[in-house]
């Protein structure tokens, strides 16, 4: 499989790097002092076209291809995983599912905001209690007239507190399991909707996260996403699609923190040395390249399998994102290891690499649940 750039794919990554450099890198530190959601940078990246970057120009997007955006992505990540993570979350669980699954009328109005920028999207499926479990969940919408009656609680909302849109998974028949799971669009200002405060997180700091909760919130049947009973499917094609976003931040960060590992390496010296010219380091140095490459590969694959309009994707999503993201926790570990005692100290950016990248193997699925997609797909071909 060839993935040797276009012009455009080459002037995407080339903008999305100058872009992250000047407008992301400055404010990193302070963000994570403060824990502040970067307002100004999201309204920026909507501007440079960053929030609906596959979605079609006629719904508000720059109507680009998913390497194109993956790539974009990767440079994000390796200035600001913040940013990254608002960044996928706003094209893959929020545009993603409404481009694919909406009506006209939703695209033209509610992906068309989100992918504009006008209005950034978020993803409810976890609650409490279930998080890969979906049939588990507790939140139910039942009719009402021509409309809908939503109670529950949602958590770890990324961009909740922060979103206009909220795609949201419910239960409309508890007795049908999975198939009675539906999905529904829901507004920040609908009436019965408040979020909860920010979740403390060890990493990702300038990302927003929290809980939702629905107090007898009543939406119209237009606000459905689908039919009824379709949801789980839904939510299923969405996150094949996300997990190859995660796998592209999980990319950029691994990214961040060899080049900071190589440039410490060059210049730091022990025992009359520079630390590169010592085996042991240089081995590490080694296997953190040989692991990002084989990452990327995978990555890049997977997105290329997304573009099949006939095909599922979900084995090349799943050995994307549990590769990348674990091999972005390995790359990062050695990067501390790398730095010593300074990799320990915040005055130092391997120390944010290392918070960044646990999450990395948790959301979107697990690590333990990419593995099941994995062996159910190679079984099922066997």
């Amino acid at each position: 499989m060839n993935f040797e750039l276009t012009e455009e794919q080459t002037r995407i990554r080339e903008t999305a790097r100058a872009f992250a450099r000047a407008e992301i890198a400055p404010g990193v530190a302070g963000r994570e002092e403060s824990h502040a959601f970067p307002r100004e940078v999201v309204a920026k990246m909507g501007e440079m076209g960053f929030l609906g970057m596959f979605i079609p120009e006629e719904y508000g997007g720059a109507g680009l291809d998913m390497l194109s955006y993956v790539f974009a992505l990767e440079e994000i990540a390796r200035e600001d995983a913040s940013c990254a993570v608002i960044m996928s979350v706003n094209n893959s669980v929020a545009c993603y599912p409404v481009w694919k699954f909406g009506t006209q009328e939703q695209k033209t109005t509610v992906l068309a905001e989100m992918a504009s920028g006008k209005g950034l999207g978020a993803y409810a499926l976890t609650e409490p209690q279930s998080g890969s479990d979906a049939a588990n969940q507790k939140t139910r919408a039942q009719r009402r007239g021509s409309g809908y009656v939503i109670n529950g609680a949602k958590a770890w909302i990324t961009n909740a507190g922060e979103a206009r849109w909220y795609v949201v998974l419910a239960m409309t028949d508890p007795d049908a399991s999975t198939r009675g799971i539906t999905a529904f669009l829901v507004r920040d200002d609908d009436p019965g909707l408040t979020v909860g405060r920010n979740e403390p997180k060890m990493g990702l700091h300038g990302s927003r996260t929290s809980a939702i909760y629905f107090e007898n919130l009543e939406i119209p049947e237009t606000r459905r996403l689908g039919g009824e009973g379709e949801g789980f499917a839904i939510a299923m094609a969405t996150l094949d699609h996300s997990r190859i976003g995660i796998a592209a931040q999980s990319l950029g960060i691994a990214r961040a923190a060899f080049e900071a590992s190589v440039e410490y390496a060059r210049t730091r010296e022990s025992f009359g040395r520079k630390l590169f010219e010592h085996e042991a380091i240089a081995f590490q140095v080694a296997d953190m390249k040989l692991s990002i490459e084989a990452a990327a590969l995978l990555t890049y694959r997977a997105a290329r399998a997304s573009e099949h309009p006939d095909r599922r994707f979900s084995k090349e999503s799943s050995m994307a994102k549990v590769f990348a993201s674990e091999m972005c926790n390995a790359v990062a570990a050695r990067a501390v290891q790398i730095f010593g005692g300074y990799g320990f100290s915040k005055e130092y950016p391997v120390e944010r690499y290392y918070r960044d990248a646990r999450v990395t193997t948790i959301y979107e699925g697990t690590s333990e649940i990419q593995r099941i997609v994995i062996a159910k797909n190679v079984l099922k071909d066997a």
